[in-house]
């Protein structure tokens, strides 16, 4: 059985719920319930802090995890990135009072609060510079005007936050994070943790992709498969009408749109686009 660390709260758990849930995986019935049994799937879904996912995975006590970048680099525990899962994108930053800093090396000898204190050292260590790290649990948002911290790092992700309580980004960004699956570094595939990435790999493509039907005559039809050439090409099947051909295939969401107006002026006709709900390529 599948042992999966999923993030407890947050937007780490509302968004690693919905992908799983895509992905065939039984949701908890509320908040409170701390370990889902799923024998459809033979996995066990146990929602842990996201700051201990890769603990508990690095450790080998879990299969694999849902946990953010940032934090399974903060953590230094012995755990590896198997994918990443395009959500909880942000930056982690430093910020300080408008104008008082530019860079990292404007921070020698000053105090950095922070809830990321091994990721933060790490980078301090690598730029050269010395500065005191203050680590705190939580916000640390309120440090500087405290009288704790001259400046803050932290994961931003639309800095809304820092400037509501007076504070502005600077210098380049620490790290870049989003939210991944992890297993223990060293680890061999499973079955269940195989299945697991086809299937969160069939979400991602679920999600970036639609399907496109229209039919079309058949002495256009190499102009219109240039405009739809698909995965591994698109689907041709002859209409009742002689002369026409109908065509299906994938095309990236983004930009659908346009597809279906290119299509449209070279003359097909009943065109659709579908959402697609679950794929395996």
């Amino acid at each position: 059985m599948l042992r999966l660390a999923v993030p407890n709260k947050g937007a780490l758990n509302d968004a690693a719920q919905t992908m799983l849930k895509e992905a065939g995986y039984r949701p908890r019935k509320d908040s409170k319930e701390l370990v889902v049994v799923d024998p459809d799937t033979s996995s066990e879904l146990l929602f842990l802090r996201p700051r201990d996912i890769a603990v508990y995975v690095g450790e080998g006590t879990l299969d694999a995890g849902i946990t953010g970048l940032d934090m399974l680099y903060d953590s230094g525990a012995p755990a590896d990135e198997i994918m990443r899962l395009g959500f909880g994108v942000s930056t982690f930053r430093f910020a300080a009072r408008p104008g008082t800093y530019a860079s990292v090396t404007d921070l020698q000898g000053m105090r950095i609060a922070t809830s990321y204190a091994g990721l933060l050292g790490k980078h301090l260590a690598e730029m050269g510079v010395e500065a005191r790290v203050i680590k705190l649990d939580g916000a640390v948002e309120t440090a500087i005007h405290l009288g704790v911290a001259d400046a803050v790092a932290d994961v931003v992700e639309t800095g809304t936050t820092l400037r509501n309580v007076g504070l502005e980004v600077f210098g380049e960004p620490i790290a870049h994070s989003e939210a991944v699956l992890i297993r223990r570094a060293g680890a061999e595939d499973t079955p269940g943790l195989r299945q697991l990435v086809r299937r969160l790999q069939g979400v991602q493509v679920a999600r970036d992709y639609v399907m496109i039907d229209y039919d079309i005559r058949a002495e256009r039809i190499d102009e219109a498969i240039s405009i739809t050439p698909g995965m591994e090409g698109p689907t041709v099947s002859p209409l009742h009408r002689e002369g026409w051909v109908a065509v299906r295939a994938m095309v990236p969401r983004k930009g659908h749109q346009q597809v279906m107006d290119r299509l449209w002026e070279i003359g097909a006709k009943a065109v659709l686009a579908t959402a697609i709900f679950a794929c395996r390529l």
